[in-house]
């Protein structure tokens, strides 16, 4: 289309397009265009469903008549009202939009007022960051003893109550050893109970040499007064010399004698000692048998791997079949309610943080869910502190980089059915609240 066809034409009225004789001719010749041919001009071009004249569309007429042509004829009546009302229409349009820019203009300024309100009042007190994770206790189940597993009778996922059997290992060689450890008790209870029976002669044997020595001081004491007697005899020649040699051989053979039943009392009294002593032994041998019979049934015991606490299971590495070592790591269980955030605060937000702060939580995973929590503690160093290669700075270039401090944060209400270890959170302190803020 030709930019003649596409761009309306003004219309200007000919002689042909009149109907009867009358013409259109400029205002300066002084011709004017009857009043009812006029009309049923501008009636059949302001019509929405009149024809066009000569090709020129209905739009034509809906335009003011122009300055120049308004004195050359009378325009029908209601003719100004028209074109008065088609004005009025063009404008509201651009009325409409700026009534809806300064609405807009004030809502803008209503929010911004509301927002710095917010933030003096509010927002300035309170430290944020999404550099923040739920975190749990995890426990890693391994065994103590080494053997083939025999049973796991848990998947990944599961959850376990406490003492829920997690896996089993072959018990055979740990049911020998307790009971071998069980028959050393046993022997060894049987020597006790025979060096007690020795011990119990041995007192007898002391009782024995003790009256024996009773024996022999009598003796002593007999030919004591023999000897006396011999000797007063033989004084006024009535004895004998032989007899009074008798006597004191007498004497001498019942103090050797007594000293003899002193030695052999001595010796009883010294074995008991030994058997008394070898009973203690005996029995602290058995009480070390009786350790590791004891030993020997924990061994026996842990061949059933149970949970710990309640939990929910995961990481399983486990198989039946599998040969494991003491330490192996099997699988790991994560403690039910046992939940908590651990946000990495920036060093330069640590000016107000403290314990016992109020926190709010908004996780992720579930739409930014609010949950309460109290800031619990603040780590005593930065995080590079506790890597395996702590950053040297005294060496090389240095870039200054805003180090982060673990912020620990207890949740007031940790569902364990929800929460799982890792989740991001976004963590919203409010220093005004507890702890040691001024």
């Amino acid at each position: 289309m030709s930019e003649s066809s596409s761009r309306p034409q003004e219309f200007t009225p000919s002689r042909d397009s009149l109907e009867g004789d009358a013409a259109v001719t400029p205002s300066n010749e002084g011709n004017v265009v009857p009043a009812e041919k006029l009309a049923r001009l501008w009636s059949r071009g302001s019509s929405s469903q009149g024809p066009s004249v000569k090709g020129f569309s209905r739009q034509v007429f809906s335009r003011p008549i122009p300055a120049g042509l308004r004195g050359s004829f009378d325009a029908p009546a209601g003719a100004d009202e028209i074109c008065a009302g088609t004005a009025a229409d063009d404008a509201s349009p651009s009325k409409f939009k700026q009534a809806a820019l300064v609405a807009a203009a004030a809502l803008a300024f209503a929010y911004a007022g509301m927002a710095l309100s917010h933030y003096i009042s509010v927002g300035r007190f309170v430290y944020s960051t999404d550099n923040a994770y739920v975190r749990t206790d995890l426990a890693i189940v391994s065994p103590k003893i080494s053997g083939y597993v025999e049973q796991v009778p848990v998947i990944d996922n599961q959850h376990v109550r406490a003492g829920q059997l997690l896996a089993r290992i072959d018990s055979g060689d740990y049911q020998l050893a307790v009971d071998m450890a069980r028959h050393k008790v046993q022997t060894q209870e049987a020597a006790i109970l025979r060096i007690k029976a020795q011990a119990d002669a041995q007192s007898a044997a002391v009782a024995q040499a003790e009256a024996q020595i009773d024996a022999a001081r009598a003796e002593v004491a007999r030919s004591e007064a023999e000897l006396g007697r011999v000797r007063s005899l033989a004084a006024s020649s009535f004895a004998s010399k032989q007899r009074y040699d008798q006597s004191i051989a007498d004497r001498d053979k019942a103090n050797a004698a007594l000293a003899g039943a002193q030695a052999q009392l001595a010796g009883a009294r010294a074995n008991l000692v030994v058997l008394q002593s070898s009973v203690q032994e005996a029995e602290h041998v058995r009480a070390e048998l009786a350790i590791a019979a004891t030993r020997a049934e924990r061994d026996l015991g842990f061949t059933d791997i149970k949970a710990p606490f309640d939990g929910t299971l995961g990481n399983r590495v486990v198989e039946p079949g599998q040969y494991v070592q003491p330490g192996a790591r099997l699988l790991a269980i994560a403690p039910d309610g046992h939940y908590y955030v651990e946000a990495n605060f920036k060093e330069t937000q640590l000016d107000r943080l403290a314990p016992g702060q109020k926190a709010l939580v908004h996780i992720d995973a579930y739409d930014g869910k609010e949950v309460e929590g109290v800031v619990e503690s603040i780590a005593p160093a930065s995080g590079s502190e506790f890597s395996l290669l702590p950053p040297e700075n005294a060496t090389g270039n240095f870039t200054k980089i805003t180090q982060r401090f673990p912020v620990r944060i207890r949740l007031a209400t940790a569902d364990g059915s929800r929460l799982r270890a890792g989740m991001s959170v976004v963590v919203d302190v409010d220093t005004r609240s507890g702890g040691g803020s001024e």
